[in-house]
């Protein structure tokens, strides 16, 4: 018996053209994600330290947060992505460089740090009785 294969036909994603945009840095001790956006929120593009090839403990590497930007903002530039606003949220070691990495290739409007300040921070632990 012959059974014929059905074609799945995909529809093509269309192409965007978006020259504003927005870069989101999130960066931790572990791991730097980063975000390209549209201006109204709608991702264009993301990449991870780890997805970029680095694992343990050399995500957590600026090294590695660059080559995340790049490869972010890469195809963000296909879409036609020229000036972004960049925030940047978290402690982490690759801060620097991915905002480094945002300004080789696009123009920079203004950079705002986001990172969240504990107004009170957690209660402490109990003291400890000897």
């Amino acid at each position: 018996m012959a059974t014929k294969a059905s074609a799945v036909r995909t529809k093509k994603k269309a192409k965007r053209t978006v020259t504003t945009g927005a870069v989101h840095i999130l960066a931790s001790f572990n791991n730097t994600i980063i975000t390209v956006t549209d201006s109204q929120g709608n991702t264009i593009s993301w990449q991870t330290a780890g997805g970029a090839g680095f694992k343990g403990s050399r995500k957590s590497t600026p090294y590695a947060a660059q080559m995340a930007a790049r490869k972010a903002i890469q195809t963000a530039k296909e879409c036609g992505l020229k000036t972004v606003d960049v925030f940047v949220c978290g402690p982490g070691p690759g801060r620097e460089s991915a905002v480094r990495a945002v300004g080789e290739s696009l123009n920079i409007l203004r950079i705002i740090d986001k990172t969240g300040i504990p107004h009170n921070g957690c209660r402490p632990e109990k003291e400890r009785r000897v």
